[in-house]
């Protein structure tokens, strides 16, 4: 009988079907390799102390049985589940959605699994919940998209073990952020309308209390102090089309409104509606700005101008500061991801008197 040496190749022949079974384990590879059980963990946990020889014999060994090695196998070694978690709140916007299809894209390329829950609510008890079923699934770490201020508060309550990143909440400098640069993202949009002649710029502003909302309009606010020039009062959506249009109708009525300022691009899209309705022309009549960059921004009538937000470069930022705090390293990764004004056709000179 043909027997394995510890270090050699596995013997000839021998297929998965030699070891009776549906799904082989690290007992089947490590007798199939001629070593012991121990040695393939470090194999799986990419070990330094395991000789060249062994680790080919041992991967041999997994190849040929069809070893899959689950989480847990992943983690005798090195104490890791290899899964992250990711809390979201309004998912199906367009931006959380990419965010959180980048940091699955991200995950997968660093060799973990995600596990996600959605909430559609940010109260306390919803929020602590979900960090506690991350925290019994032994989640490695924690991304929180959490645009909304008691969000943070309540994150901040929860008492997370694993490291956590937050998206756009700073839960008072206790945990690492990342987030886009709304403050500078705002003030472009302002100027920009601004440096066409517009006496003033009106402003479709985002829900209160979410962080992004809230600093793009004081950006707004003190983008129009600074030039000198009347700050309208704001009027509040809920980043919905359906906002945007009902909120649209009244500025449209407004014949002194010449410029439009909208805190996303969905709002935009409903104000580009009601202004058309009421015989107003863009950007002939009113120019507007919207922000995020949506897909459809550059097919709309007239394209729109926008404020570029680079969710993809989020979620990969978040992923990688995460990834940085859990191996215990000097966090790697810039906080703040710049924006960029994207100028279309939906903006032009203010019309004579």
């Amino acid at each position: 009988m043909t027997r394995s040496t510890p270090g050699g190749p596995p013997p000839r022949g021998r297929s998965r079907r030699s070891f009776a079974g549906t799904r082989p384990v690290m007992d089947d590879v490590a007798r199939l390799a001629g070593v012991s059980k121990q040695t393939v963990s470090r194999v799986l946990n990419d070990h330094p102390a395991v000789r060249t020889e062994t680790r080919e014999a041992v991967l041999e060994a997994m190849r040929a049985l069809g070893y899959r090695p689950s989480r847990s196998a992943r983690s005798l070694a090195s104490g890791r589940t290899r899964m992250l978690g990711v809390i979201s709140f309004d998912a199906a916007r367009y931006g959380p959605a990419s965010i959180l299809t980048a940091i699955n894209t991200a995950a997968q390329g660093a060799g973990y699994l995600v596990s996600s829950i959605a909430l559609d609510t940010a109260e306390r008890d919803t929020v602590v919940r979900a960090v506690d079923r991350l925290s019994a699934e032994g989640a490695d770490g924690v991304i929180a998209i959490a645009p909304q201020r008691r969000v943070g508060t309540a994150l901040a309550e929860a008492g997370l073990d694993a490291p956590m990143v937050v998206l756009e909440n700073d839960l008072g400098g206790r945990t690492p952020l990342i987030s886009a640069d709304s403050w500078s993202g705002a003030r472009k949009a302002t100027e920009h309308l601004l440096s066409f002649g517009h006496t003033t710029v009106h402003h479709i502003a985002g829900p209160t209390g979410w962080t992004s909302a809230d600093v793009r309009m004081d950006s707004w606010r003190e983008t129009l102090n600074a030039a000198g020039v009347p700050v309208p009062e704001p009027l509040i959506g809920d980043w919905s089309a359906d906002s945007g249009y009902e909120l649209g109708r009244r500025l449209a009525r407004d014949p002194s409104v010449t410029a439009v300022f909208a805190s996303n691009d969905q709002m935009a899209l409903g104000l580009l509606r009601a202004l058309h309705e009421a015989g107003r022309r863009v950007p002939d009549d009113v120019s507007v700005v919207g922000y995020d960059d949506i897909p459809e921004a550059a097919h709309l009538l007239p394209p729109l101008t926008t404020v570029r937000t680079d969710f993809a470069e989020i979620g990969s930022r978040a992923l990688r500061l995460l990834l940085d705090r859990i191996d215990g390293v000097e966090p790697r990764v810039e906080p703040v991801v710049p924006v960029e004004l994207i100028i279309r056709q939906s903006t032009g000179p203010a019309s004579g008197p």
